[in-house]
């Protein structure tokens, strides 16, 4: 690969209309424009142009881009990562579809793989070390495509290599209330290999839950009642359904933080300090491996003990027992064990990120970016490659009007295929990291499309408050696939609704939490972000996700049989992406509803007052401070959207426009506080922070309550209570004066 490129390589002189100011290193030579249509300040929204675009955005073009990225595995930094890197520089440099520029931002990052010659294994082992099981290290070879050299095998990135070995207990999903509740049965759990299933608590949480108690290795498995709603056999599984066959394995990140692990804060440049491995934080405490449910059955089916919990049980064909150690009666002696060797290695590798770029033709230093990462587990059909295939559709479609010379955005649109996403967000952590204050002072909005179609049934929309609008209008005007009598916008609100006090019945707009790559642009930089998709009916199934996630079956033909067939569900989540880009983009004012926001808080507020203000003022803590704040906030929103209606109504200075979309812009920013949740890497948003508080409000003054319950009045623990309460209500001051008109402080 090709050293790192900075951005100064990228820039060339441009003279730019509108307020004249200076795209900086996203600029392009001014040899390499497009012909330019006609545009003024004043530049609007195009429906004409909209409607193009929604029209030209192709369903079989899709398919044949996803045919193609998934058509060989591309674990990051891999041989084939790097050709889908090429791919994607070909296609934004196309000079009939292209884009301005593309280029490739390059970084060394602490990667985590199996070892080739010692591979991962786990057996059954008699008192003499003789083997009796052991589970398989590879999945079943259904279509010919499970098995390779570039297939990676089963295993748990960043677990440390060690080989413990230990009577079994099952410990459902390894959260800290399971194995307390172990404990509480009189389970002796030290030294002991834990089993565990998926759900519940993120990968990495089951290694450090189990680790507190003494245990000294973990397993992971789906169980088929989480993934197959209970169906296990292999007829009922791929290739004849869509169901997790019995050999499937999720592979995935065990790594409690997000972003390269040696270079918090810093870009992973090669001139970057770097932590010592050693004394790097976020790794796994103790060896873990994830199996497939038919080895699952075979070690949990065998289990001695006490009955597991109702909640525990699953649809292996057995009663669930907690052990410790193995019945005499079944497939192994009482003194068995269970020996986990594991082998994974560290290594720093380059994985690159991809950017293309088109220039604003008004507003050339306000960003539009739009990402998805690129790099899978195997074959990555639907993670993340049906992302990938939307994406370059989208910019097909664009950039085929911009070579035209028939387009131009209003602002400069960034579109982002990011690296190591897989490993723990790394590509989109890093950008962010290198380009903090640039994006942080120049974002308008992140749109993020990771699995564009979980399933084909409805829209998915996650997101924070300010984009909850444009979404909905984008999905009013689309046609839901299948249903032409319907919008998308119907179809989701009869599959997934909330009653809101404003606007009534609407569809539910998710939350983001740390899941892909929106979280380092809403977490960290505070930038009003979004995550879209299509998904299925939650009342007809109980598939956390969809069944082959992580495995060697995500393949393209999973996708094409079973997951969308037709690819309609594609082409709807194309032009659900396009439609609100082209809004974003091309808005005259942008359309973030900033008063969205006045109902979160509300709501947060409410939460707070009735369920713990009488405990806050047992410990003379007042929330009018708090009521206060939230007063203001709502007085300004409402007031900045009447100041937008009239402005609308008449033919505004483009100078008060630009001041008016700088605050609806620098909203989300308001709630960032760096130093309030020190015990958290990147998240300095004190409205969408990690919440592990029971109360569904304000996340710091949830967690800090929660710590803070049984401890005496006057400790240190009700003193962060008061510090965290401070810290919401100067960032909602904050918020209310970034909307209030500028020239009052």
């Amino acid at each position: 690969m090709q050293g790192v490129k900075v951005l100064g390589g990228v820039v060339g002189a441009a003279a730019l209309l509108g307020l004249g100011i200076i795209l900086g290193h996203f600029a392009i030579p001014k040899g390499a424009d497009s012909p330019a249509p006609s545009i003024s300040a004043s530049q609007d929204l195009d429906l004409g142009i909209l409607e193009t675009v929604m029209g030209q955005l192709d369903a079989s073009r899709i398919r044949e881009n996803l045919r193609e990225l998934s058509r060989e595995p591309h674990l990051s930094s891999t041989p084939r990562d790097e050709e889908l890197v090429q791919l994607l520089l070909q296609r934004w440099r196309d000079a009939e579809s292209g884009l301005d520029s593309a280029e490739t931002f390059e970084y060394e990052v602490l990667l985590s793989l199996p070892s080739q010659e010692q591979p991962n294994s786990v057996t059954v082992v008699d008192p003499t070390g003789n083997i009796l099981f052991s589970c398989r290290r590879s999945e079943e070879n259904v279509t010919g495509e499970q098995e390779g050299p570039d297939v990676v095998p089963p295993y748990a990135a960043y677990a440390p290599p060690g080989t413990p070995q230990g009577l079994l207990v099952y410990a459902n999903q390894g959260s800290e209330e399971d194995f307390k509740e172990l404990q509480n049965r009189g389970i002796r759990l030290e030294g002991t290999i834990a089993l565990t299933r998926y759900g519940g608590v993120g990968r990495g949480a089951k290694a450090v839950n189990a680790a507190k108690h003494g245990v000294a290795g973990v397993l992971v498995y789906t169980d088929p009642s989480d993934i197959n709603d209970g169906q296990s056999s292999p007829s009922q599984t791929f290739p004849y359904s869509w169901g997790l066959p019995p050999s499937g394995v999720e592979r995935g990140s065990y790594l409690e933080y997000f972003g390269d692990p040696l270079t918090p804060y810093l870009p992973a440049n090669p001139s970057s300090f770097r932590l010592d491995p050693a004394n790097a934080s976020g790794f796994p405490p103790i060896p873990a491996q994830p199996i497939g449910f038919e080895d699952a059955k075979v070690l949990l089916c065998n289990l001695q003990g006490a009955s597991a919990p109702e909640t525990w049980q699953g649809a292996l064909g057995c009663e669930y027992r907690l052990g410790p150690g193995f019945r005499s009666d079944g497939n192994f002696s009482a003194d068995s064990q269970v020996n986990v060797s594991v082998h994974n290695r560290l290594e720093l590798r380059n994985s690159s990120n991809v950017l293309g770029i088109i220039r604003g033709a008004v507003e050339p230093d306000r960003y539009v970016l739009y990402g998805n990462h690129r790099d899978s587990w195997v074959h990555g059909a639907v993670d993340p490659s049906s992302g990938t295939a939307v994406l370059l559709e989208v910019t097909r479609a664009l950039g085929t009007l911009l070579k035209k010379g028939t387009w131009r955005p209003r602002r400069s649109v960034i579109f982002g295929s990011w690296g190591a996403e897989e490993f723990g967000l790394i590509g989109s952590t890093e950008f962010t990291e290198e380009f903090f204050s640039k994006l942080q002072e120049r974002t308008v909005a992140y749109i993020n499309v990771d699995i564009s179609v979980f399933a084909n049934v409805s829209l998915r929309a996650q997101g924070t408050p300010p984009i909850q609008s444009v979404v909905f209008t984008a999905a009013k005007q689309i046609p839901a696939p299948g249903r032409s009598s319907l919008s998308i916008y119907d179809n989701w609100i009869q599959y997934s609704n909330r009653s809101s006090p404003v606007y009534g019945l609407v569809p539910s707009l998710g939350t983001l939490g740390a899941g892909s790559d929106y979280a380092p642009f809403i977490h960290f930089l505070g930038i009003s972000s979004m995550d879209l998709a299509y998904t299925y009916d939650r009342s007809k199934t109980s598939a956390r996700i969809y069944p082959t996630y992580h495995t060697a079956f995500d393949t393209f033909g999973y996708v094409d049989n079973f997951v969308d067939p037709g690819f309609s569900s594609h082409q709807a989540v194309s032009r659900v992406v396009g439609n609100v880009l082209l809004r974003l983009s091309d808005s005259l004012f942008l359309p973030l509803n900033v008063s969205d926001y006045s109902e979160t808080l509300r709501s947060f507020l409410q939460a707070a007052q009735q369920d713990l203000g009488a405990l806050l003022e047992q410990h003379s803590i007042s929330l009018g401070p708090l009521v206060a704040a939230v007063d203001k906030f709502e007085g300004a929103a409402a007031a900045l959207d009447e100041r937008i209606s009239e402005l609308q109504k008449g033919t505004p200075d483009p100078l008060q426009v630009r001041m008016l979309n700088d605050q609806l812009m620098l909203l989300e920013r308001s709630f960032l506080n760096s130093r309030a949740f020190p015990e958290e890497r990147y998240y300095s948003h004190v409205l969408w922070a990690p919440r592990t508080g029971s109360v569904a409000t304000f996340p710091g003054l949830a967690n800090a309550c929660s710590a803070a319950m049984n401890t005496a009045p006057g400790s240190a623990a009700w003193a962060e209570v008061q510090r965290q309460l401070s810290i919401v209500v100067a960032a909602v001051e904050a918020a209310a004066a970034t909307l209030r008109p500028v020239a009052d402080l």
